[in-house]
């Protein structure tokens, strides 16, 4: 069987082989999740369910990725990065299809768990695969196309359950479950970028790792802890937004699901073509951290425009504010992470899905539980929680790591 080889991490013309299937991994690992969107309302009304049971749904996938995210990392680095890409995508089959056949919650929380394990192990595979084919000046770049092919999974998603859904509110699971398995056979022919003597350097530090709680303790004192700290936070402002989205909407704009899979699909289509096309003229324009701190600004003023009502184009244009700006979020940080963890890239690409899904965790459960007391709540903490999160880019926080561009480097390219 031939092998696709990750390509010249200098090549800026055209997307390597390699990095298209891992676009195709991630992209359909996140479809199966975009579905439930528009479909939750209807969805959670066969089990006399709301707001709460919709945010323990969300929870439970981000609480197995933040259990098994280190031990992706860890895995990675020792195991290579193949074996569990094609690992965490199987998983993602089995939650798809446990979630297709659930007539119960705790099935449907378990099939939600079982999903989580399957990002917790891929995702620091597939970032640690890129950050070994890529330099750091090509990094972002890389970073944004895996950015985009996990935003482009959550848009379409939503429009493909809402169009799938007419021929049963369970085939678009199924359907998902089919498209994993087409992707972890497509993974077989990527070629391990895993070297002996990265794989040598990562063994070096494999008697650290221990607990789980050991490696958040031990993540304290990395130079990256604020950055992970912003992704927990960027997650949370992300998560928070999309868990009562369409129960928000619904309930604000008495809007069916197929209104609402428009409005996600448009919306965030918007944040897919910035990642593509714009996050690395933004990343040379104004560097790294000064495009962290404005897609904050910015993604904290959508969140409270949600709360004015309007009418169908207002809201369009309020949720491609917000996805344009959170799709810079994700791969800047990402790429400041990895430009500080040196050899060890599939430990830190663990950590950072790690206080990802600690966001994954503590956004739905709070946006859930404050969506039941009053419909604006989830969006008001959001935005208070992302403009806070200001703090972390200022002082030493905003220090960026060796490799990282700034925008005064950028301006002599």
């Amino acid at each position: 069987m031939s092998h696709l080889s990750p390509g010249s991490p200098t090549n800026r013309q055209a997307i390597s082989l390699p990095m298209m299937v891992l676009m195709l991994n991630l992209f359909i690992a996140l479809l199966g999740q975009g579905m439930v969107i528009p479909i939750l309302p209807d969805y959670l009304k066969q089990f006399d369910a709301a707001g709460t049971a919709a945010g323990y749904l969300v929870a439970a996938f981000g609480a197995a990725q933040f259990l098994f995210s280190p031990i992706g990392g860890q895995l990675s680095d020792r195991f290579g990065r193949k074996k569990l890409i094609i690992a965490g995508l199987f998983f993602t089959v089995i939650s798809d299809y446990l979630f297709a056949i659930g007539h119960n919650l705790p099935l449907l929380y378990i099939a939600r768990f079982i999903g989580g394990i399957g990002l917790g192990l891929m995702v620091p595979s597939v970032m640690a695969y890129v950050a070994d084919s890529t330099t750091p000046a090509t990094r972002a770049k890389g970073m944004g196309y895996l950015g985009a092919a996990m935003n482009l999974g959550m848009v379409l998603g939503p429009g493909l359950g809402g169009l799938i859904a007419n021929f049963g509110i369970r085939a678009p699971y199924y359907w998902a479950a089919g498209l994993g398995l087409l992707a972890t056979v497509m993974s077989l022919l990527l070629r391990e970028t895993l070297t002996p003597e990265r794989r040598a350097a990562a063994a070096a530090h494999r008697s650290e790792r221990t607990s789980l709680g050991r490696q958040i303790t031990d993540s304290f004192r990395t130079p990256y802890f604020s950055y992970l700290l912003l992704a927990l936070v960027m997650t949370f402002g992300l998560v928070n937004y999309e868990t009562v989205y369409s129960l928000f909407v619904e309930q604000k704009y008495a809007f069916d699901a197929g209104r609402i899979s428009i409005i996600i699909t448009l919306g965030a289509i918007i944040g897919v073509i910035c990642q593509i096309w714009l996050l690395d003229v933004m990343v040379r324009r104004l560097g790294e951290m000064r495009l962290i701190r404005l897609s904050l600004i910015v993604t904290a003023i959508a969140l409270l425009m949600m709360l004015v009502k309007f009418n169908l184009i207002y809201l369009l244009l309020v949720s491609a504010l917000f996805f344009a700006f959170n799709s810079f979020l994700r791969p800047t940080v990402g790429t400041l992470i990895a430009n500080a963890a040196g050899d060890r890239q599939g430990y830190a690409a663990g950590l950072n899905t790690t206080y990802t899904s600690l966001g994954s965790i503590i956004g739905p459960l709070l946006a859930g539980w404050l969506f039941d007391v009053q419909l604006n709540l989830p969006y008001i903490l959001g935005a208070f929680i992302l403009a806070a999160a200001l703090g972390l880019t200022v002082g030493r926080f905003g220090q960026a790591p060796v490799g990282s561009i700034t925008a005064k480097e950028a301006s002599h390219d």
